[in-house]
């Protein structure tokens, strides 16, 4: 499921932002990045993210600055020294004057600019309130998602009344009367009976009752009856369900092949042929379910 959320807060001038971005998955994919110096947040990060997540692909990404007032610069003595050494053997060589302090400093790598030192009392009550601020960000997304799940529900419940209607189309399909078998059988009977006489008789209406019971399709459409009870089931459930759902796709495409591949009569197939069509969309709707 899709989503996005942003938090921030602040505390004793350190400032910071949670940005979360969710997309479709199969499974749980969290990926997380963070500032240097919050490299501790990653685990308990991905702790409240697997809290309120159990599928989809997850960006979390976390920006903190501590304000021009917090920094603090200092000069890197190894730089400045190396620098100093190169500048005097290039003086002596090509002449010239002495270097200039502000061109020293402005030199890169000289002035190194850093976030205040904190004691572990003052870092754990920072991170505490990050974390504090990430599980606000991931509710909001969690909203964000229910909301899209509800009407994606609605959505896959249109689907279910439509495979039902098939479903019961089949069941009832006059092709698959007793009499309609009957005919069939007879007429192919009388087909072959005429194009050859050395047909054993009693052999021949044997194969026709086995292939009369091989073409009946009415175990396929119980076990496609039951896959939507079990779907709307889950439907209903506060619980994740996409992973059982997306295994229930795969069950009623299984049936609507073995149905379309059994159909002796061409409304029957037309019917199964339909009843895939319906079930490859939901198919695609339930990849986006939680």
């Amino acid at each position: 499921m899709t989503g996005y959320a942003r938090a921030s807060s602040a505390l004793d001038g350190l400032h910071w932002q949670w940005e979360i971005k969710s997309v479709n998955g199969k499974g749980l994919d969290i990926r997380c990045r963070l500032p240097p110096g919050f490299e501790t947040l990653d685990l308990p990060t991905r702790e409240i993210a697997q809290k309120y997540l159990k599928r989809g692909n997850v960006q979390i990404g976390l920006s903190a600055d501590h304000g021009g007032a917090e920094q603090q610069l200092a000069v890197n003595e190894t730089v400045l020294e190396q620098i100093l050494q190169l500048a005097e053997r290039l003086r002596e060589r090509l002449g010239g004057s002495p270097p200039q302090i502000e061109a020293l400093l402005g030199l890169r790598g000289v002035i190194d600019v850093a976030a205040p030192v904190e004691d572990e009392a003052k870092t754990a009550l920072r991170d505490k309130a990050i974390l504090k601020n990430a599980e606000e960000a991931f509710r909001a997304l969690a909203v964000m998602r229910q909301a899209e799940g509800a009407k994606l529900s609605t959505v896959l419940s249109l689907h279910l009344d439509r495979i039902e209607k098939l479903v019961t189309a089949a069941r009832d399909n006059p092709a698959r009367s007793v009499e309609a078998i009957r005919a069939r059988l007879a007429e192919q009977v009388a087909r072959l009976m005429e194009t050859s006489a050395s047909f054993d008789q009693d052999r021949l209406y044997q194969e026709a009752v086995l292939l009369a019971t091989r073409a009946d399709v009415a175990e396929e459409i119980d076990r496609l009856f039951a896959h939507i009870g079990a779907a709307r089931k889950l439907l209903l459930s506060d619980q994740p369900a996409g992973r059982q759902l997306d295994f229930l796709s795969q069950e009623f495409n299984r049936e609507a092949n073995t149905l379309c591949s059994k159909a002796a009569d061409r409304t029957l197939t037309a019917i199964g042929l339909e009843l895939k069509t319906v079930i490859d969309q939901m198919r695609e709707q339930v990849q986006n379910i939680e």
